[in-house]
């Protein structure tokens, strides 16, 4: 595991893109799923994006961390996107937290959903957005510190309340920066992921990204440098 100042954290499993436009890709030619990430602060330990299906991800955490679903005190998500937890379920003991920002406006927009299922009489996109309501008001709105040494890093614009944990250590910071930093080419060529809720925060908090960071973990890639 590498070490910040008072936590230590590890990447479980390294995300991926649908396609990679900076690979010559242009249509989906994969299962997009965003990386995971466990942190580990004193008696809490934090999954960050619980993005494989269960029954991939609880053999991957056993596999890097050695330990089981169980073990986790906390998940949080640095966005509300179904990609970023599709194996949340297999984590009913943790405390499920997200920004209050990305809470509220998800929230609304699925209550609008859920009110055109219904006027389209649709039941079967209802029990699904039911459903997708049902996580949604189970994540608690987190707080400004997870943990010592773990604290969150506003990121909005890819989604509108987007938000990663920086975590500050002495000659290291490290910031898992979900899909506000996408990829290492992302990365390289100074691009924030698109489309996107909006464009010009979205850039905004790559900059910030890049100013505080000395590593990043990027939403759909490994721990990369965040200069050069």
């Amino acid at each position: 595991m590498t070490s910040s100042s008072s936590s230590t954290f590890r990447v479980i499993s390294i995300g991926t893109l649908a396609a990679n436009p900076h690979w010559g890709e242009r249509g989906a030619v994969r299962p997009p799923h965003a990386t995971t990430t466990l942190i580990i602060s004193g008696k809490s330990k934090i999954l960050v994006d619980p993005s494989l299906p269960a029954q991939a991800l609880v053999p991957r955490l056993v596999e890097r961390a050695g330990i089981g679903p169980d073990d986790i005190t906390h998940v949080f998500l640095t966005s509300l996107s179904p990609v970023h937890r599709r194996g949340i379920l297999a984590f009913e003991r943790a405390e499920w937290l997200v920004a209050e920002r990305e809470r509220e406006a998800i929230g609304v927009q699925l209550i609008e959903k859920i009110r055109e299922a219904h006027e389209a009489r649709d039941e079967d996109l209802v029990k699904t957005i039911a459903q997708e309501v049902a996580i949604v008001e189970r994540c608690r709105a987190a707080p400004d510190k997870l943990a010592p040494g773990v604290d969150l890093f506003p990121m909005h614009g890819v989604t509108p309340g987007l938000t990663g944990l920086l975590l500050p250590g002495r000659g290291m910071t490290t910031l898992i920066a979900g899909d506000a930093v996408a990829t290492v080419e992302h990365l390289g060529a100074g691009q924030v992921l698109t489309p996107c809720f909006d464009l010009e925060a979205a850039r905004e908090s790559f900059a910030e990204a890049i100013e505080i960071a000395d590593w990043i973990v990027c939403g759909r890639d490994n721990l990369v440098p965040a200069r050069g």
